[in-house]
């Protein structure tokens, strides 16, 4: 028997139904961009939250376990945002955000900073992106590039 306190036709019921599509509109997702292994990665992990917000918080999180790991918020942009990863080395990461770009670093996961101007050195390699494909946040690597072969000394030519 139904409680009498929750019966169908009750207003908490018809209150509770009203609210689903609200508490549906939340999302929290994450992927990883795995550098060696699951247990060294950059994960990227964007929330939304109310249906009519064109925006979504995005945050990172390094880690190298088991030394270290922590989460380093990023800047709020738009639900179709991508995020780049750019590897300059020494365990550093360049990740560019619509027009901010974002170091971090995977040694003791600590060093995190909003750039200005693009690092001295540059960005190192595209090492992929993070997006939105079919509602689902993927990580899709870039193409690895390969290096160019080595060049063919010739014997010189007998006079």
């Amino acid at each position: 028997m139904i409680s009498p306190r929750f019966s169908p036709g009750s207003a908490s019921a018809w209150l509770a139904l009203l609210l689903l599509p609200f508490l549906a509109a939340c999302s929290d997702q994450r992927v990883s961009f795995e550098i060696k292994g699951s247990a060294h990665a950059l994960t990227l992990i964007r929330v939304t939250g109310l249906p009519w917000e064109k925006t979504a918080k995005y945050s990172i999180v390094a880690a190298r376990m088991p030394d270290c790991m922590r989460r380093h918020a990023m800047s709020e942009a738009g639900l179709n945002a991508k995020v780049e990863v750019y590897s300059p080395g020494n365990d550093a990461w360049i990740l560019k955000q619509n027009g901010s770009m974002f170091v971090v670093e995977t040694r003791t996961c600590e060093g995190f900073a909003k750039l200005d101007n693009i690092p001295e050195g540059g960005m190192g390699p595209l090492m992929g992106v993070y997006e939105m494909r079919n509602d689902v946040l993927v990580f899709t690597a870039a193409p690895r590039v390969a290096p160019p072969p080595p060049a063919i000394e010739s014997a010189p030519a007998a006079n």
